[in-house]
């Protein structure tokens, strides 16, 4: 077989996007504008609706889905503000998954509160192989100092929501709601935290937009047994639109929530607003209204709307959305082929239940050492092949152990870990590619069991 080079993750940027974003520039308005504006209605409709193509500039589709949804220039920032926007401060804990990225966690540090790790599942979820959470150690790990708990889709599988938010009701006794009016932001997070009345659940859904899942609760309680999508299931919700995920707009992400009782959307939108551009009362957009210069800072915080040049890219990119699902869910159905063939272990990424975003491939070859994963690694980039690993558990990262936390604690993560490989997953891929990754995958686990 001929050698090619086959990367792990590019984005897939086409025509559509550049000229979108030549027209952003020729426009005059490149910081948070109209594009912007608009991309979030989009995003709202599409997490409501699942369909890309809903028109969101008829005035029916504008009073639906306005508000609803607040674009930013990363997810690590979405994920902070929900935090935020949620109440979280110095002596609050927040449970996190011991496996995951660096950003799930080190959002709620910034707001002051104390990370509670939980291991996974042994093997991950027996339905969907995903490292996902533990559920009796979530359970074990609420106290009446945890205010949040943050579930993770690794790879665009939808975690088991209807289970916290079992676990989060049976321990709404342990919950006592911030009460401090001493500013707005104080005050608005007092008044969510009192309608939630229990612990708020928050989705890290950096890998799942377009992911969906059966469900009987949401953040607005028992419900009706209903496939939602993801944004529309937990309290707060947060998103990437980094260069490297299924839909990017090159940097970016956004939030979004479930509508609180007592609490309107546009309330808590402003407050994003003001979270993200300095606690300025009025955005760039505003002030362009004759007579409007005069603006006030509500509070002393933090920069980090998304532009108008990278919403002219999600907005194109959601135009072409269904189709790099669809190319993504071809390119899994062949990877599963071979992996069930070889006797690999990897992720179900479609269920009875349960529709992934097929944001990521992870194998596990059972009974290899961390060497001979590594080994396997470095075999497959000698043919070209760039893989990964999804992810190197935070309980060993040096910035985690020095805050007391230590990867022993968490054997199901550290097992999970230590013999799992990510396949290049994206929709640059050819089928001569998908055929190359998967007979170099079959090549090199077979020469590594003869030795």
């Amino acid at each position: 077989m001929d050698k090619r080079t086959i990367p792990f993750s590019p984005p897939d940027i086409s025509e559509l996007e550049i000229e979108e974003v030549s027209a952003a520039l020729r426009s005059g308005w490149i910081t948070t504008g109209p594009r912007t504006k608009l991309l979030e209605r989009r995003l709202a409709a599409f997490i409501d609706t699942g369909d890309a193509a809903v028109d969101c500039t008829t005035e029916e589709a504008m009073k639906a889905y306005d508000k609803r949804v607040v674009c930013l220039n990363s997810a690590t920032a979405a994920e902070e503000l929900n935090l935020r926007v949620l109440g979280i401060r110095e002596g609050d804990e927040v449970i996190v998954p011991a496996y995951t990225y660096t950003a799930t966690a080190s959002a709620a540090i910034h707001c002051g509160a104390t990370v509670v790790f939980a291991d996974i599942q042994k093997d991950g979820s027996p339905d969907t192989h995903m490292p996902e959470i533990d559920y009796r150690k979530l359970e074990n790990a609420i106290t009446e100092r945890t205010k949040a708990i943050v579930l993770v889709d690794i790879g665009g599988i939808v975690a088991d929501y209807d289970k916290v938010f079992e676990i989060v009701e049976r321990k709404k006794d342990l919950f006592t709601p911030l009460d401090d009016d001493s500013n707005v932001l104080s005050a608005l997070a007092s008044r969510i935290q009192r309608a939630i009345g229990r612990v708020s659940v928050v989705a890290d859904c950096a890998h799942s937009l377009g992911a969906s899942r059966i469900v009987s609760y949401t953040g607005k309680g028992k419900t009706e047994r209903a496939r939602r999508y993801c944004g529309a299931i937990a309290d707060f919700s947060s998103f990437s639109f980094h260069a490297v995920k299924n839909f990017t707009t090159a940097e970016g992400g956004a939030a979004t929530w479930l509508s609180v009782d007592g609490v309107d959307d546009s309330e808590i939108y402003a407050m994003f607003q003001l979270l993200s551009l300095h606690g300025q009362n009025k955005d760039a957009l505003a002030k362009t209204k004759g007579g409007s210069w005069e603006y006030d800072i509500i509070g002393p915080w933090y920069k980090c709307n998304m532009t108008d040049i990278m919403a002219a890219i999600g907005l194109r990119q959601l135009d072409r959305y269904k189709g790099l699902l669809n190319r993504r869910a071809e390119i899994v159905e062949k990877y599963n082929d071979v992996c069930d063939g070889a006797g690999i272990m990897r992720l179900v990424h479609h269920n009875d239940v349960m529709d992934s975003s097929k944001h990521l491939y992870l194998i596990r070859i059972p009974g290899i050492s961390v060497e001979q994963r590594n080994s396997v690694i470095s075999a497959m980039a000698e043919y070209g092949v760039a893989t990964n690993v999804h992810y190197k558990p935070l309980p060993m990262m040096t910035a985690y152990r020095s805050l007391g936390w230590d990867i022993q604690d968490f054997p199901n993560t550290y097992d999970y870990y230590h013999n799992v490989i990510s396949l290049p997953l994206h929709t640059l891929l050819t089928d001569d590619d998908v055929n190359y990754v998967c007979e170099t995958l079959k090549t090199v686990v077979g020469e590594m069991k003869e030795c």
